[in-house]
């Protein structure tokens, strides 16, 4: 579980990173190759699918963040997690629930995002 917690954390990282060049190691690291995202309002598939969705997201919400707020929550080859997209100002712009699968190298094959909390 500390090994899925640590990619988690990491996909988190590379939702943070506004910058695509640093950005992209960070996906790499946790993203296998094919891996396949799901938003509400956008999706992405493989790394540069992944990223272009991370940069539609700092276009919308510029200086934002995203933390998890509870532990992660996993069996078999599947897991969940809680998180909130946080304003400049330490307020909660958006919280939600991610739902995902992990690929047999331990990176993520795909994560399905809903928002607003279970």
């Amino acid at each position: 579980m500390t090994e899925l917690t640590a990619t988690v954390d990491t996909y988190l990282a590379a939702w943070n990173e506004a910058d695509p060049a640093r950005r992209a190691p960070l996906i790499e690291q946790v993203w296998a190759p094919d891996g396949t995202l799901v938003d509400p309002p956008l999706d992405g598939t493989g790394h540069d699918g992944i990223s272009a969705v991370a940069d539609a997201l700092h276009a919308h919400y510029p200086d934002h963040r995203f933390r998890r707020t509870g532990a992660v929550d996993a069996h078999h080859d599947r897991f969940r997690f809680t998180w909130e997209l946080v304003r400049p100002d330490g307020t909660v712009a958006i919280a939600g629930l991610d739902v995902g699968e992990v690929a047999p190298d331990g990176r993520l094959a795909r994560v399905t995002g809903f928002f607003d909390e279970p």
